[in-house]
């Protein structure tokens, strides 16, 4: 599926598909994090299976005031003791699936907003 660019916003998803999600019309196939203004791949390489408190506590790091969790071609929601770093920090997690996740993160950053797409892509 191919999404419309809004202009005057750093990282924008241009596009998904099974196993992959487009980012600025750059493909990437593995499990990502994207923020407005940065991609940072090589986030829970292990798969949605084996997340870990660690790889959510590693999105501390960027200072989200919302993380959306996109869990794949389907909604999977993790166990809340994952996540319990970032709600003592007051940062929101919503769970969706991948291209509910894509879609949602362009609206909120071209809202200004501070958010984080934490992606389960495989």
């Amino acid at each position: 599926m191919k999404l419309h660019l809004i202009s005057g916003v750093g990282s924008v998803f241009t596009g998904h598909g099974p196993g992959y999600v487009e980012v600025n019309k750059q493909r990437y196939d593995a499990n990502l994090v994207v923020l407005p203004e940065q991609i940072i791949t090589g986030w829970a390489l292990a798969g949605f299976d084996d997340l870990t408190r660690e790889d959510f506590r590693a999105l501390l790091e960027w200072k989200p005031e919302i993380v959306l969790l996109g869990t794949g071609s389907v909604i999977r929601f993790p166990h809340p003791r994952l996540s319990v770093d970032l709600t003592a920090a007051r940062i929101g997690v919503d769970v969706m699936d991948t291209p509910a996740a894509c879609r949602t993160f362009n609206v909120l950053a071209a809202e200004g907003r501070r958010v984080a797409a934490a992606l389960i892509v495989r």
